[in-house]
């Protein structure tokens, strides 16, 4: 699964990354991004133009009574996004880039799950495969547009601490991933398996980031096992 990650690159580099614009949009850098939360994504409209927006985490699909469903859809499996009620449309017709500076994953030992923190080793930004949709609340007339990241097996690097990881693609991947043209299943996916993990990298991190309310570049320092780690045993 992929339930924390980070967002803290500039707006510059972001832009220059994924050949999309701001057009206003913003959000200050994040170090510890919970279901939940706003969160850029990049989308192309029906003219091809990349554009930065901000979603909420966890996909709330048109159909759904109440915006409570969203916290079952934060994350969308590779293996059947395709089929599934809650995915199946969006797959098709809305997909969108989600940036990420690293993600955190828990490996479960003696002393209870130790967060890891992984990333690119040149410290440049993953694009997550993205879902999303727009619901309207009946009740008031909010509309919220939501989103999902989709996940698949975990590599090499992933798989000791994790056996699922996010869906990272390639920039040769963007243009397909983001056609709004392209509604076959089959090439969309073909690109849902787990990423090269020659440039990546893992490793431990204290245990305070189990909590959503700390969110500080200190977050994704190395932990060394001689430091005190029992700040907040849980995850959630």
């Amino acid at each position: 699964m992929c339930g924390r990650f980070a967002q803290y690159r500039s707006g510059e580099d972001l832009e220059a990354q994924f050949g999309a614009s701001f057009d206003g949009v913003w959000l200050p850098p994040r170090y510890n991004i919970a279901p939940g939360s706003q969160l850029l994504a990049v989308r192309a409209d029906s003219a091809g133009p990349r554009t930065f927006t901000t979603l909420h985490w966890g996909l709330i699909p048109p159909w759904a009574k109440d915006r409570k469903i969203g916290y079952r859809t934060i994350n969308a499996r590779a293996e059947t996004v395709a089929e599934k009620p809650s995915f199946r449309a969006a797959f098709r017709q809305r997909r969108c880039l989600i940036p990420s500076d690293g993600f955190y994953e828990w490996q479960a030992t003696g002393s209870g799950k130790q967060p890891y923190f992984i990333a690119r080793r040149d410290r440049q930004p993953f694009a997550f495969a993205g879902l999303w949709e727009t619901w309207t609340d009946l009740a008031n007339g909010e509309r919220i547009d939501s989103t999902t990241i989709i996940v698949t097996d975990a590599n090499a690097v992933v798989s000791p601490i994790h056996d699922r990881m996010p869906v990272i693609l390639s920039p040769s991947d963007y243009r397909l991933w983001l056609d709004p043209g392209l509604t076959r299943p089959a090439p969309l996916q073909a690109l849902l398996t787990p990423c090269d993990p020659a440039p990546m990298m893992a490793y431990p991190v204290a245990r305070r980031v189990n909590l959503p309310a700390q969110d500080d570049a200190g977050l994704i320092e190395p932990w060394s096992a001689a430091a005190p780690n029992d700040w907040a045993p849980g995850h959630d």
